[in-house]
């Protein structure tokens, strides 16, 4: 919990996509874990061009990090955190009082880095992957650009309706990675939407999932730890909301409306696994209270951990 606060919490000058990468090999020497990094242009050469788009436009290198622990032969369960180390925005900037505390946007990052933590310090019988694209949304000549089309690493071609909805683009690369290797369990985490927010408010973050018993164990596990957490629809018949007349898929909905679910609904594209959950997080506690200090703040991965201690411990 402390290793996750104490990254939200860090002011976005300390802690650049290089900086969050120096966490996660810190975390993987620690529990002999291996590690690598795709930095820069080389996300390209490796296809993910929606990770590259979204970070170009910084002087801090865009990069994917991925980590790797655990047996081969135990079940692959992957983790996947957005690590948009500061949103302005990008060209769809934001207004001051919603980009304050945006240094809290790879609270999801924080999150899982976290849960892989527990989950590595218990020898959890898994076979761990952690993927972190990490990213800073700026300004520059450089910035992608509303209306601009990428062919994402899944091959589904995406418009952009809007540069402040960058998470979902940076994750669906991620997916396409984790779900190619088809594993026991996907989960993904995320300050994605204010949406979820006005919703369910800053305490209980919103999940999505097409997994009845996965989601019935997590709203088990929520309630025994503390942890507290939503089930939201992957409403099909929101799809429509994301249809594009130039592309496969246009990267926010077309209402205004159902926004976490429309967020939800574009990242489901991205991934066939059916054990997949999302988690739309605050990552932050606005007024200090007992055991809940203000500032940020590890949602989500306590439920997690009981529920893949009780799978695999």
């Amino acid at each position: 919990m402390t290793l996750a606060r104490d990254l939200i919490n860090t002011p976005a000058n300390d802690l650049g996509p290089a900086q969050l990468e120096e966490a996660a090999r810190a975390l993987a020497a620690r529990h002999g874990a291996d590690i690598r990094a795709i930095v820069g242009d080389d996300l390209l050469t490796e296809n993910f061009p929606l990770i590259h788009a979204v970070g170009r436009a910084a002087e801090r290198e865009p990069r994917l990090i991925d980590l790797q622990w655990g047996e081969a032969a135990h079940p692959r369960v992957t983790l996947i955190g957005k690590g948009v180390c500061f949103d302005s925005g990008g060209l769809d900037i934001k207004p001051d009082s919603s980009m304050l505390n945006m240094k809290k946007d790879m609270g999801g990052a924080a999150t899982a880095l976290a849960l892989a933590h527990m989950v590595m310090q218990r020898h959890l019988k898994v076979r761990l992957r952690v993927l972190i694209p990490a990213v800073e949304n700026s300004i520059s000549a450089a910035a992608f650009r509303p209306r601009d089309v990428y062919t994402s690493r899944k091959g589904i071609t995406v418009e952009i309706g809007n540069t402040d909805a960058e998470g979902r683009l940076i994750l669906a690369d991620a997916l396409a990675l984790a779900d190619e290797e088809q594993p026991a369990l996907i989960a993904d985490f995320a300050t994605l939407t204010g949406a979820a927010r006005v919703a369910l408010g800053p305490d209980v973050p919103p999940f999505f999932t097409d997994d009845d018993e996965l989601a019935a164990e997590l709203m088990r596990h929520a309630a025994a730890e503390n942890d507290p957490l939503w089930r939201l629809p992957l409403w099909r018949g929101y799809d429509a909301m994301l249809e594009s007349k130039v592309a496969d898929i246009n990267n926010v909905g077309s209402s205004g409306q159902a926004g976490a679910i429309t967020a939800a609904l574009f990242m489901r594209r991205f991934v066939t696994a059916k054990s997949w959950v999302h988690f739309d997080l605050f990552a932050w506690t606005p007024t200090a209270k007992p055991g809940r200090p203000e500032g940020g703040e590890c949602q989500a991965a306590r439920a997690c951990y009981a529920l893949l201690a009780e799978r695999y411990g």
